[in-house]
């Protein structure tokens, strides 16, 4: 039987995507780092296999055997005690991947990027899936990271490897055990930690949804292209008032002036760097981008895939019912469906 490989597949789309693949009756081969909580996946379903992508001979072992490939491990975090993680593990982690996957015979291979990088200065139309963007467009390490490694996946494919590109807006949803940065910024509100708000646009989807679109893009994408995974665009007020009509808790009343927030996130980060080593309230990278056009049109890629997204009012239902269930809402009624 042919295996399927998922790396990073305990993450939140990944874990998704492990799920969405078991119930087609596929063979799923996780490649996770090392101590990666587990617990989550069907481990009676799944072979698991603990590697450091930055090491390409266990990445090598891995590969052995699959058919298809879905690359997903990264750092997705926009702040890292040491920045250089971002590069070893998001650019040269992807590059052992990849380059693996093709000498291993891999049939198909898909590559997951960010819509983070698609982002310019001074975008006045809606981003595409044929956004074309420079390294001097790209903010922070996390995000040049993911340049480089979506410019190197494309730069196999124009040479005739089988790869296709997925760049997913923001997930949501339940099963975020890692707390992504938007699934931070929504747990915060809803332990009634945030009154104040940033004027900036974001681009939602389900993670569920997310994971259906990777498998229609591996299966059936033009290899060498771009796909864009994204729905519905909702200011960061507007994210907020949804959440606060499922809590019960009060509207987000405070706008943060951009200067203001800018400088907060650089005494958070030199607090984290120097003092905590924990993971900042907010970070330099993430404020800079709130000033970049975040308006994404995913209509091409979504038609071409045949996927249509779930209302993400019913994404973040079920996002803050998980949240109670994993005790992370304590005293919270709760949630109330979307209509």
């Amino acid at each position: 039987m042919s295996i399927t490989l998922v790396t990073g597949g305990a993450g939140f789309i990944g874990s998704h995507l492990v799920r969405h693949l078991l119930d087609r009756g596929e063979s799923v081969r996780v490649l996770e780092r090392p101590r990666a909580p587990l617990g989550h996946l069907p481990l009676d379903d799944v072979e698991v296999i603990h590697a450091d992508i930055r090491d390409r001979d266990a990445v090598l072992r891995a590969m052995r055997g699959c058919r298809y490939v879905y690359h997903l491990a990264a750092n997705p975090h926009l702040w890292a005690q040491r920045r250089g993680h971002f590069r070893q593990v998001n650019y040269l982690g992807t590059v052992h991947v990849l380059e693996t996957a093709l000498e291993a015979g891999a049939e198909r291979v898909l590559h997951t990027s960010t819509e983070s990088i698609l982002t310019r200065t001074r975008q006045t139309s809606p981003i595409a899936e044929d956004q074309q963007v420079t390294t001097a467009d790209v903010i922070g390490p996390y995000c040049r990271s993911k340049f480089l490694a979506e410019r190197y996946a494309f730069r196999l494919a124009r040479g005739g490897a089988p790869i296709v590109i997925v760049n997913p807006t923001l997930p949501v949803g339940p099963g975020d055990l890692g707390r992504s940065p938007p699934t931070q910024m929504m747990l915060d509100f809803c332990r009634g930690k945030r009154n104040e708000y940033l004027d900036a646009e974001l681009n939602l989807i389900d993670v569920r949804d997310v994971a259906a679109g990777m498998i229609r893009a591996l299966e059936h994408g033009r290899t060498g292209r771009r796909y864009l995974l994204g729905h519905e665009n909702l200011s960061i007020r507007e994210v907020f008032r949804l959440l606060a009509r499922l809590t019960g808790l009060p509207e987000p009343r405070w706008r943060v002036p951009y200067g203001v927030a800018l400088a907060a996130a650089y005494v958070s980060e030199f607090v984290a760097d120097v003092v905590t080593h924990r993971s900042p309230a907010a970070t330099v990278t993430g404020v800079k981008l709130t000033r970049r056009r975040m308006h994404f049109d995913a209509q091409r890629s979504l038609q071409e895939l045949r996927l249509q997204p779930r209302p993400v009012s019913h994404s973040l239902t079920d996002a803050v019912d998980w949240f109670r269930q994993m005790g992370w809402l304590i005293g919270l009624r709760a949630a109330v469906p979307a209509k």
